[in-house]
Formats: C-alpha cells, structure tokens, sequence
C-alpha cells in the first residue's frame, strides 16, 4: 500500500517541480497576462509623465524619442525569443513571441502618431510632404508599413488562410523590419553625432539576425549548425 501511495505522488511531485523551472512557468496561464500588463507599463509611464508635465524641458521630444525606443526594444525581444528558445530549451518561450510583436507594432504606431501630432500638428498635407524629405522620416515609415501586414496576420486564422509556408515567407518582413529601424536610428542620431545607443542596437540587432543567417547556411548545405559545432 505504502509503495502503492509513494509511486502515485512521485509524477505529482515531479510535475509540480516542472511547473517551477523557467519553461514551466513560461507554460503558466498567467504568463500572458503577465506580459500584457508589464509590456504596457511605459506607456502607461508617458502617458502619466505627460499628464504631469515631467518629461523634461521638452516633452514633445521625450515622447517622440521614447516610444521610438521602446518599438526598438521589442523588436529586439520578438527576434530573440527564437534564438533563446533554441539556446536555453525554453519551448513555451514561443508562445509569447506574437504578443511582443504586437507589442513592437503598438509602440511603433505611438512613434509615429507622436511624431505626426507633436511635431506635425496632425496636418495631413504636410507630413505627406515631409516624409520624402526627410529621409530618416522615410526609412521609419517604412518599416512601420512593413509591420502592418504581420500585425494584421499574426492570429491562428491568418495562418490557416494564407497556409504556413506563405505566412512565414510573409513574417520574414521582421527582418528588413530590423534593418529599416536601426537606419531610421542612426539616421536620426547622425544630426547630434551620438551613435552610442546606434551601436548597441545595431550589436543585438547583428547577433540575433547573424545568428538566423548562420541556420539558414547550415540548412542550405544540409548540416544543423548545431550538430556541426557538436561533432567539432
């Protein structure tokens, strides 16, 4: 009976030391939430520093330039979920992946509207005018019109409609994403001369696209870059 009750409560025992590792609680219903509520939290953080009136000398400057960074900050957390996952094992990584996403896009539509109601006026006829202009304008409108098409696809029904091979090849946008965002940054950067952020950036925009570039080889030429490092 005793042997009975002790080989009953061992998977129980183990499943709930699984809840508590990182995956597990990666797994967690709560996890989703979680995010939604902490990926909010600076927004939430403008919106009050504006209703306060302490952002700075210049708060139309320090909304423009903060959500701009923020959009930066969650591409940057969108394109490392895959090679986290792959590194630490962390499958359930992946179901937060969409909502970082969207997450980027949001931030990257309040970029813009700042830009277009602070430094515009939300005069159509005029931002049409400047964004040719100004080519820094230019290069971060299009990468936010990139984003557009994976937000509006980045749900389950999307996938079945389109199949998954072409709702991938479309999510690879991400990419040329990345790379329009941080010209859109040095760009913006250049008229001040401060690359320092740029360069930080630009390094973990570099490792996280080498790295899907260096798969992408090692596909190609039929070996997992994984295995090749293993067998030396």
């Amino acid at each position: 009976m005793h042997g009975t009750g002790h080989r009953a409560a061992a998977p129980a025992a183990l499943s709930a030391l699984n809840a508590l590792t990182p995956n597990g609680l990666l797994a967690h219903r709560a996890a989703k939430p979680l995010l939604f509520i902490a990926a909010l939290l600076p927004f939430a953080w403008l919106l009050y520093g504006a209703i306060a009136d302490t952002l700075g000398a210049n708060p139309a400057e320090a909304l423009i330039r903060s959500t701009g960074d923020w959009t930066l900050r969650f591409l940057c957390l969108t394109l490392a979920v895959t090679p986290l996952r792959q590194w630490t094992r962390w499958q359930a990584l992946a179901r937060l992946r969409r909502m970082l996403g969207l997450y980027t896009f949001f931030y990257g539509v309040l970029h813009f509207l700042c830009f277009a109601w602070l430094d515009m006026g939300f005069e159509l006829d005029a931002i049409v005018r400047d964004i040719p202009k100004r080519p820094f304008i230019l290069v971060g409108t299009a990468a936010l019109l990139l984003m557009l098409p994976l937000a509006a696809t980045s749900f389950n029904r999307a996938i079945r409609m389109m199949g998954a091979k072409r709702w991938q090849a479309l999510h690879r946008a991400v990419y040329a994403t990345a790379l329009l965002a941080i010209v859109h940054f040095y760009w913006m950067r250049a008229g001040k001369n401060d690359f320092a952020e740029v360069a930080i950036y630009a390094g973990v925009l570099a490792v996280l696209l080498g790295w899907r570039l260096w798969r992408s080889l090692g596909a190609r030429r039929g070996t997992h870059p994984g295995q090749r490092s293993a067998n030396g």
